[in-house]
């Protein structure tokens, strides 16, 4: 009789069972039990048409007329391989008697040019929002809406710090407009970007949030939401909507190697915008809260000089003179901890909760100071518009401080003017030279002492040391810059 596969396998499974039969069953072990898996009842996909139908007549495309002012050119048009000839060579005769200028100032022509962005109205009588840098140096604005009616806008206000600014058309209708949402977008919600890329007009591309408090380096008031929707050129000004068609931000930035979408863009959250466009309509400028002094973050090298147990907080640098800080006692060494209650983990936070408060405002600041936690009620001041620092430079001198890897001088030895202790060479292999201290720094303060020789800071290391710190706090001016540089010992 042949045998065939399919007989073989039959075969198996009839001995199989018979053996089966045979052979008592075995108790397994039992697995062991894990929580369950994480799980989402998930909504349907997102159908955005009803959004964008909503939304889409309230954004604009916003024209932006500039002149251009062209420098000022003595020889006009005459070739630049004419231009060294003698004044009696024929052909610059040719070039002075033609139009080329020769020797006398060519008028030029006025030129003007033009970029475009995007920007939503926030009222039915007109007002729209934009960002500084679409509007930046224009004298004409042209708005322009879904439907394609252009508008004459004035420009009521702007502001650099947040890049928004503030538009009015004036006409007799009321437009479609959209508001901020009062709620803070979470990260992976979905988002609806409207605006005007590369000057095409209404163009619509949806995303998530990708992520909250992004800082990139734009001004010391950083805090965007990171989307992924599709931001181009020609979209600044333009809104991010959430799925209720509320406004959560204002497109503004996007990180690109090739200048076009990679999915990578900022918009500066609604409650940020509301408050900013509230200030340039009521008063056509924002004015925040200032405190008058320089920050740093608190490391982990400066909390363990100064006795703290984390790096919670704003280390003070310097108070500058004649301002709130300064008036109220705030001093260099300081660390703020607090703002009415509220925590300040870091520069850029305190910035951004001093300059949300109006100026004239008391707040009552929680600090460690000497090893204790005391407050204190300051009084803001009107932040400037021009910042200043004090200018401070180094040259040479004599003394060691061995421990540190120093070579210092007095000031006045150094030849420079004011107090302090110059540094005038440091080892490259000792930790000083690890935190980035330089040659020309002035050191003015050394754990909390001020100093003004190099014995000082001798004293003071020493003083540290034998408290057991790990690190010594040293307050160095560099780079008209005040900041406070913690070096570790070399045994800690």
């Amino acid at each position: 009789m042949k045998t065939t596969l399919r007989s073989k396998l039959l075969t198996g499974a009839v001995a199989l069972a018979v053996t089966g039969a045979l052979v008592a069953p075995v108790a397994l072990p039992t697995a062991p039990a894990f929580a369950d898996p994480v799980r989402v009842d998930a909504p349907a996909m997102a159908n955005f048409a009803p959004v964008v139908e909503a939304v889409q007549p309230a954004v604009v495309s916003v024209r932006v007329r500039s002149e251009i002012k062209a420098a000022s050119n003595p020889l006009g048009g005459v070739p630049p391989m004419f231009r060294n000839l003698p004044k009696d060579h024929p052909f610059r005769h040719f070039f002075d008697e033609f139009g080329g200028g020769g020797d006398k100032e060519r008028r030029t022509p006025r030129r003007f040019g033009q970029s475009q962005g995007s920007g939503f109205f926030i009222s039915e009588d007109g007002y729209l929002v934009t960002n500084d840098h679409v509007v930046k140096n224009g004298t004409e604005f042209t708005v322009v809406t879904d439907d394609g009616e252009e508008y004459e806008a004035k420009l009521v206000g702007t502001d650099e710090r947040s890049d928004l600014a503030l538009l009015k058309v004036d006409a007799d209708k009321n437009f479609t407009y959209v508001g901020f949402a009062d709620q803070t977008p979470m990260v992976g919600e979905w988002v609806v970007a409207v605006g005007n890329p590369f000057g095409l007009g209404g163009t619509v591309t949806a995303g998530i949030v990708s992520a909250r408090g992004r800082d990139i380096g734009a001004s010391l008031y950083d805090d965007f939401i990171q989307i992924d929707a599709s931001v181009n050129r020609g979209n600044s000004g333009g809104p991010a909507f959430n799925i209720h068609g509320e406004v959560i931000g204002v497109n503004s930035a996007i990180i690109s190697p090739s200048g076009g979408n990679v999915g990578i863009a900022f918009a500066i959250p609604a409650a940020t915008a509301s408050k900013i466009i509230a200030d340039l309509k009521e008063d056509g400028s924002v004015t925040r809260g200032w405190l008058g002094v320089q920050i740093q973050p608190v490391t982990d090298d400066i909390a363990e000089s100064l006795g703290l147990e984390n790096t919670d907080g704003t280390l003070v640098a310097e108070t500058q003179e004649d301002t709130p800080a300064a008036k109220a006692g705030l001093r260099s060494g300081d660390v703020i901890l607090k703002v009415d209650d509220q925590e300040v983990d870091g520069p850029r936070e305190l910035a951004r909760t001093i300059a949300d408060y109006r100026p004239d405002s008391e707040v009552v600041i929680t600090l460690w100071r000497d090893g204790e936690v005391i407050e204190m009620t300051v009084k803001l001041g009107t932040y400037p518009q021009d910042e200043q620092v004090a200018a401070v430079t180094g040259d040479d001198g004599t003394a060691l401080v061995d421990s540190l890897g120093l070579e210092l001088a007095t000031a006045k030895e150094a030849g420079v003017d004011g107090e302090g202790v110059v540094v005038v060479r440091v080892d490259p292999d000792s930790p000083a030279a690890e935190k980035g201290l330089r040659e020309g720094a002035i050191i003015t303060a050394v754990a909390g002492k001020d100093v003004s020789t190099p014995a000082d800071v001798a004293e003071q290391v020493e003083a540290a040391r034998e408290q057991g710190r790990k690190a010594v706090l040293l307050r160095v001016t560099s780079n008209n810059n005040t900041l406070f540089v913690a070096i570790p010992f070399e045994d800690a």
